[in-house]
């Protein structure tokens, strides 16, 4: 095998730049579908550094994709720049601190997220030219992974339709292999239509619709002891119909999210969440229609892709974190609960060691990790149609939940800036050896092959469902 440190210096000739391109992504946070000056950000540094761009991907306005190399095998690198709501904070203050402005953060490390993958991207960009040898690399920008299901509606345009395989990562406490472990997931609003009426004067002529939401959530917690522990349901009132207590309430949305390990068992779900509202509307003698807002597939794993993953996380081995790096973090997890600090330790099926603020070590591979704590991500639709591995990268101190001001505050800092150049390093790995090997590649497409035909792929998106595409107010510069 070539020599290892010679594709890992393809990606410090770049980092820079990209640590410069994670920055920038950091100070404009921006909401799904929303996020016009990330993307643009991303296009100018693929233009930048040669890639052949393409905008407005799948029909979104904030996707890119940049490609580069000719013939052979196509390598997708996704990444990705969404923020969240209410998390916004000032940059490597370890005490609660929010900016001036609209409030939300990179909360989740997504602008660590795309540079990391665009990094990965361009040292394989650079292999391919500098060696000659045939195939093409693709960076993926992709809005909306934040419960926007961006990645499952390219998904069903077809973007990925010629893609070999597919890599990506996630900030995390840890550095090693992903497991393919997530929830399939649905995002349902509900509305109840009812007859309004004066609460005292004729309330026999009002039908609630707030009473129909009611019963609905009643209905639900009671099927919970009737579905797999492993599934989850959650729920937010869109709007109650009102605030004066005496009028009857003749409309109510309830938006639900329901969540399960397989896809089937999603769409079993859905229907019996479904059935529930439909007796909540007869019972209170209202109607009820409902729409799908998004869904995201479960993860499909790739155990052939992942080992080469993990081998090259084990050559390189942790990310080199120096003291400063560890006394930021470790005024960091003075804000935390212990509690919060042993969270990571118990999901990663490691023995609980209190005292380690950052990561020192490569995760050993488990495909079965993380079983216990699990979120929903759209790389999984991907997965499903493209043979596709994750890798973590530790970027934060051990014990930061994910999507809280914490993670915010080390989304700038030189932790998390060496945690995305180390991953960089590991994915553009993973790539050249795939790149360099047919009969690797060929196996990874087969275990794909025999998966998907046991268990064919079926969007959790319904045909007739269009990405909430947001309406851009101002030129991003």
């Amino acid at each position: 095998m070539e020599n290892q440190d010679q594709i890992w210096s393809y990606v410090e000739r770049k980092a820079e730049p990209m640590i410069g391109l994670s920055d920038a992504v950091w100070d404009v946070p921006e909401l799904n579908y929303g996020e016009f000056a990330s993307c643009a950000l991303h296009k100018n540094a693929l233009e930048a550094q040669g890639f052949r761009v393409t905008t407005n991907v799948g029909g979104l306005p904030t996707a890119v994709m940049g490609e580069a190399g000719v013939g052979g095998p196509v390598i997708a690198i996704l990444g990705e720049y969404d923020a969240l709501p209410g998390l916004s904070q000032a940059a490597g203050e370890a005490t609660h601190r929010p900016l001036p402005g609209d409030g939300s953060g990179h909360g989740c490390g997504h602008n660590l997220l795309g540079s990391a993958a665009l990094l990965a991207a361009t040292a394989v960009k650079d292999w391919l030219a500098e060696t000659g040898a045939p195939g093409r690399v693709r960076y993926y920008g992709c809005p909306a992974e934040e419960g926007g299901a961006g990645k499952g509606f390219m998904v069903r345009e077809g973007v990925f339709d010629d893609v070999d395989i597919a890599i990506t990562w996630h900030p995390a406490h840890f550095a090693g292999v992903f497991p393919a472990a997530s929830l399939a997931n649905q995002i349902i609003d509900f509305t109840f239509t009812g007859r309004a009426s004066h609460a005292a004067a004729a309330p026999h002529l009002g039908r609630s619709a707030l009473d129909a939401a009611e019963l609905m959530n009643i209905g639900v917690n009671y099927m919970r002891e009737h579905m797999l522990p492993s599934s989850r349901i959650h729920y937010a009132y869109q709007d109650v119909g009102g605030v004066a207590p005496n009028v009857v309430q003749s409309r109510t949305v309830i938006r639900y999210t329901v969540r399960a390990t397989e896809l089937d068992e999603l769409l079993r779900l859905t229907a019996r969440v479904r059935k529930i509202a439909d007796g909540a509307a007869l019972m209170t003698e209202t109607t009820v229609s409902s729409a799908v807002l998004s869904g995201m597939a479960n993860l499909l794993g790739n155990a052939t892709l992942e080992h080469v993953l993990q081998a090259n996380l084990e050559r390189l081995g942790p990310p080199q974190f120096d003291e400063a790096d560890r006394a930021f973090a470790q005024s960091i997890r003075e804000s935390l609960t212990p509690e919060d600090i042993a969270a990571p330790f118990v999901a990663a099926c490691l023995s609980i060691d209190p005292e380690k603020p950052l990561c020192d070590a490569i995760l050993p591979y488990r495909s079965d990790s993380f079983r216990t704590m699990m979120g929903s991500t759209d790389v999984g639709d991907v997965s499903w149609v493209v043979p596709t591995a994750q890798a973590l990268g530790a970027t934060c101190a051990i014990g930061t939940p994910f999507h809280t001001w914490q993670m915010t505050a080390q989304g700038k800092s030189p932790l998390a800036h060496k945690g995305m150049v180390h991953v960089a390093k590991a994915m553009a790995g993973t790539a050249i050896d795939v790149l360099r090997d047919e009969t690797l590649l060929a196996r990874v497409k087969r275990e794909h092959a025999e998966k998907i035909a046991k268990t064919p792929y079926v969007s959790p998106i319904p045909p007739d469902v269009q990405p909430p595409l947001v309406v851009r107010a101002v030129q991003a510069a």
